[in-house]
């Protein structure tokens, strides 16, 4: 696991500028670095060591020295690839798994995308013809950003590396805000600096001559096999997550496992046979999961190591969380995974997580509705409709929420785990004019590809392309390396999901459960108080907070300066109307203040 940057242009500095450029992510490799400089580029590395310990440093080339790979990441299925590629005449240099890349894009070009097995954002320079060839893995496991103007072009694995760079203008591109306040995340391919953008899972890049190509590989497709039995594709499964568990854990380092109380976690935590487990909570018992995770542990006889997170810890960290994510995100869960990363790095450089299973499997608690409420869609969509707009006044209260979201079709409502605006509330508290798109001009291509999938599929689709790139994944990557371990998730692990994206409905959602078929392979090595566990997430007790007076006053003297973005009586008075029990704002009001203390951190103290 490292960190990746470069840029093309003629400047005389570029030794300096690049290493400036790799040392704002020296916390994503901080055991060495490694530059390869010429007239034309300046490509820069820090590595966090994980296998091949003494020979993996980068650049890695090829025999003659023509090609050179830069690479983020972990190819899973190496040594197979070694073998292969060995056969066909190729000469290695060094046992790391990076160097099959060089040799595999000799051979293959970027045919050697497709027999890739692990996450990885990766740079291949040919010196020959100034070519640079750039992939990010199939889910967005690894993040890969490039910043491209008339003069200029640079990527790297955070935003922040740009900085360092002179010829980057550092500007906001205030569109994006209206987008995030609804999703409560950056979403698509820009970003909010202008001119940066996130190469999207699944694609590759061509740069030469100042011209950019972009293609994709892999996106995921969704089908139906329903040939097989339930006990068939339960032992299939059980066989593809052996498997899965085992890959993940190649390393020449000690690996850990991250554990909250969930099935997920402690499926992997159970299978994996790690030493160490790792868990974080909160003083209020209502929100930590530490005892579960003891329990477990006990059980499994693995050492659990917890920490219990204050409020002033956690507002202490917030700011500079925000700086660690390069751009806003408003999960509250983000930080309280910074922790557990941080406790988990004292001990180990590799820690397994369960992101993914619910994507996959089907897990969220959402994905039953079409079942829990099929009578009520039984009620023709016209009369649906109708009620809806009578109860739109009321639409935020409970009971008139159930009635308000079901007048939409699932196109019109569901954009991932997270919604948080509607676009006429931004209207109305932003203090500019609005752009006239809204979250449905994202969504709608996606739902157009999933046209002929069953409602829950469909969400599922949405959630790999939206909620699972812009929230799980960011948070986990930027989270982790920011405390220099790796965190690998052997649920979206492309031979897994090849045969599970074919898994029917009935085996995801049925008995009044979600993710049934993936709990009765956890059932068989997990006691049922873990494996039939309710979805619960990363819980955090933000709720609670901002209705003290010091988070509240904290938060209101913030948003009492937010009249360059926002009208400040109206967000005042979203949190007023928390404090007081009107309403539960909380996920509003910290999707509003995660973007001032980000923008802050970018704009103002920086």
């Amino acid at each position: 696991m490292c960190g990746i940057v470069g840029f093309v242009d003629k400047a005389k500095n570029k030794k300096k500028i690049i290493k400036n450029m790799a040392d704002l992510i020296k916390h994503r490799g901080p055991d060495s670095d490694g530059y390869y400089v010429d007239d034309d580029v300046a490509l820069g590395f820090r590595r966090l060591s994980i296998i091949d310990l003494e020979g993996g440093d980068q650049p890695i080339y090829n025999e003659d020295k023509t090609k050179l790979v830069f690479m983020n990441g972990e190819i899973y299925n190496y040594r197979e690839l070694k073998e292969d590629l060995i056969k066909k005449g190729h000469k290695f240099s060094t046992n790391t798994d990076t160097e099959v890349l060089v040799h595999g894009y000799e051979e293959y070009r970027e045919e050697i995308l497709d027999k890739l097995r692990g996450m990885f954002a990766f740079i291949i320079y040919d010196i020959k013809t100034k070519e640079l060839f750039g992939a990010r893995d199939f889910y967005g496991i690894k993040p890969l950003y490039y910043y491209i103007t008339d003069d200029e072009f640079m990527y790297a694995s955070e935003i922040k590396s740009f900085l360092a760079h002179p010829n980057f203008k550092k500007e906001l591109n205030r569109e994006m805000l209206e987008d995030y306040l609804t999703f409560q995340y950056s979403v698509g391919e820009d970003s909010f600096f202008k001119n940066v953008y996130k190469l999207r899972p699944g694609h590759y890049f061509k740069y030469k001559n100042g011209k950019l190509i972009i293609n994709e590989y892999y996106s995921i497709k969704f089908e139906c096999d329903d040939t097989k039995t339930e006990k068939e594709w339960k032992k299939e499964i059980e066989g593809l997550l052996e498997d899965t568990i085992k890959a993940h854990k190649v390393s020449d380092v000690e690996v850990g496992s991250f554990l909250s109380s969930g099935v997920d976690s402690s499926y992997v935590a159970t299978s994996s046979n790690v030493d160490k487990t790792f868990t974080v909570g909160w003083d209020n018992k209502k929100y930590s999961e530490i005892d579960y995770a003891k329990e477990l542990s006990k059980m499994i006889n693995v050492k659990n190591i917890s920490k219990k997170i204050s409020k002033k810890e956690y507002f202490d960290n917030f700011s500079n969380i925000q700086y660690l994510m390069d751009e806003p995100l408003a999960d509250p869960s983000a930080i309280a995974l910074y922790f557990v990363a941080n406790i988990a790095s004292d001990n180990v450089k590799v820690a397994l997580s369960g992101e993914g299973a619910d994507e996959i499997f089907g897990g969220y608690n959402i994905y039953h509705e079409p079942y829990s409420v099929g009578w009520y869609y039984k009620i023709p969509y016209k009369l649906r409709r109708l009620l809806g707009i009578l109860v739109y006044p009321l639409r935020h209260h409970r009971g008139f929420n159930f009635i308000y979201r079901r007048s939409h079709e699932l196109k019109d409502r569901y954009i991932g785990n997270a919604f948080i605006f509607e676009p006429e509330e931004t209207r109305k508290l932003l203090n500019y004019k609005t752009k006239p798109t809204t979250y449905k001009d994202l969504t709608r291509q996606y739902y157009n590809k999933a046209r002929n999938y069953d409602p829950v599929t469909k969400m599922q689709y949405i959630d790999f392309n939206f909620w699972l790139i812009g929230d799980i994944l960011l948070k986990a990557d930027k989270m982790s390396m920011a405390n220099s371990l790796e965190v690998r998730v052997p649920f979206l692990d492309r031979i897994l999901i090849d045969t599970v994206r074919k898994l029917p409905t009935k085996y995801k959602i049925k008995e009044g459960k979600t993710k049934y078929l993936f709990r009765e392979v956890a059932h068989d090595i997990l006691p049922e108080k873990w494996s039939n566990k309710k979805k619960l997430g990363f819980p955090v007790p933000i709720r609670e907070w901002l209705k003290e007076e010091d988070t509240y006053n904290l938060v209101k003297e913030k948003f009492s300066k937010s009249e360059e973005f926002f009208k400040p009586n109206k967000i005042i008075k979203l949190l007023y109307d928390h404090k007081k029990g009107k309403k539960d704002n909380s996920r509003k009001i910290w999707t509003i203040y995660s973007f001032l203390v980000w923008y802050d951190e970018y704009f103002s103290k920086r």
